[in-house]
């Protein structure tokens, strides 16, 4: 299981996915899907767009990777979990034959997601990469549209220790004359995606182009407006508070454009509603959530470089006395690169996850003190939310980060 064991776990190639998949009578095939890919972001853009294709009355799929508390949260119909009793027996159907195939953990869910999908009778599903996109277990598909958000540095050792390799990785779910829309580029990543596109003659779209915004305030929420190339105007609220998602919003908007051009029936009353609505109707969580008991804690799901530089532009967008940082890691991740883009002035609690790939408490202590920062470890993420709460006055920040699994268990903690 990757998220509990890293690489180990990772299987390189389709053969698996396609194995299992002729087993189910080949579900991919029997549904519309979009399909996502990219560093961070891919997440928050594949709930948006379910959100809006469900308010447009759409029965719309949804397949997302690692959950935070509950493994049915990674398959979703309009926004409900998958049935309990759907996936005792689909892996019961499927138990014959894993000692002859040995698929991973993700192998099995996304067969297990594409199956249900097919029997559901889903209109649409968003199929999210789980890692990279070219030799990820999704890309059996055939999508209406591809999307990737951008190109970071994460899974380096998996997916390539360039920004270019890892676009190769990332561009490899751009099919044959189906359009592709990218989030972020930059000239080393550009270079690869026009490539791609062009071998597979897929019409490419690059959303920084499409929509300009025009202004924005962060109140429980966002609200913005925003103009396309066409010189359309939109107002709209998004009920996500990072700051991050103006990034991920311009490559929904481009999608849902290239949507409605291709006949679906959304309009713009569905988008506004639908983004306005994004955690109730798909029950994303984590992305800068501010915890509903204690308006002083902050949870995001932040843990690789691009992902904590962003966590920082929204501390400089946030008011508060001191600031708290809970955080705890993985051992694969660039460990260093993150502590030292982490603000010295925080008082940190470092914990861990209780996952054997967690890195230990102590160890990122002592990494951290390496850093100038300045904190103490702690055995668990109970014990390390206990004490920053004892701690921070009323009009302190603490902020929960650094890993999707430390997230889930504090999301747990801080409800009972």
């Amino acid at each position: 299981m990757f998220s509990r064991q890293g690489a180990a776990a990772y299987k390189k190639d389709l053969t698996n996915t396609i194995a299992f998949c002729s087993l189910c009578d080949n579900p991919h095939t029997k549904f519309k899907s979009i399909h996502i890919a990219g560093t961070n972001g891919k997440g928050s853009v594949s709930h948006m767009l379910a959100a809006v294709l469900q308010t447009a009355g759409y029965k719309t799929g949804l397949y997302t990777s690692p959950h935070l508390n509950d493994f049915r949260e990674r398959i979703r119909i309009n926004g409900e979990p998958i049935r309990q009793e759907y996936v005792i027996e689909f892996t019961e159907k499927m138990m014959p034959h894993i000692p002859e195939i040995e698929p991973s953990f993700f192998e099995l869910t996304v067969a297990m997601a594409f199956s249900y999908f097919a029997e559901e009778r889903v209109d649409i599903a968003i199929i999210e990469t789980g890692l990279g996109g070219r030799l990820d277990s999704t890309n059996v598909i055939t999508p209406e549209l591809s999307l990737i958000t951008n190109i970071g540095w994460d899974h380096m050792n998996l997916l390539g220790n360039t920004q270019a390799l890892i676009a190769g990785e990332k561009a490899g779910i751009i099919k044959k004359n189906i359009p592709v829309v990218i989030g972020e580029s930059m000239e080393e990543t550009r270079t690869v995606f026009l490539q791609k596109a062009g071998e597979q003659q897929a019409p490419i779209f690059f959303a920084e182009e499409e929509w300009n915004i025009l202004r924005y305030g962060v109140q429980k929420g966002i609200d913005l407006e925003i103009r396309s190339s066409e010189n359309k105007i939109l107002a709209l609220h998004l009920d996500l508070g990072g700051i991050y998602q103006l990034k991920n919003i311009l490559p929904v908007l481009s999608a849902i454009q290239l949507m409605q051009k291709a006949g679906w029936a959304i309009n713009d009353q569905h988008v506004k509603d639908g983004l306005s609505n994004v955690q109730v109707l798909t029950g994303l969580q984590g992305r800068w959530q501010v915890w509903k008991d204690d308006s002083r804690i902050v949870l995001d799901v932040g843990h690789n470089q691009d992902g904590i530089e962003q966590i920082n532009h929204q501390l400089t967008k946030t008011d508060y006395a001191k600031l708290h940082i809970i955080i705890g890691m993985v051992k694969d991740k660039e460990i260093d690169e993150v502590l030292k883009r982490l603000p010295k002035e925080a008082t940190y609690y470092f914990t861990n996850a209780d996952i054997p790939r967690a890195l230990p408490a102590d160890q990122l202590c002592e990494q951290a003190i390496h850093q100038q920062l300045s904190g103490m470890a702690y055995a668990t993420i109970t014990e390390a939310i206990h004490e920053a709460r004892s701690v921070a006055g009323e009009n302190d920040l603490i902020l929960i980060c650094g890993s999707v699994f430390l997230v889930g268990e504090a999301i747990d903690a801080l409800k009972k």
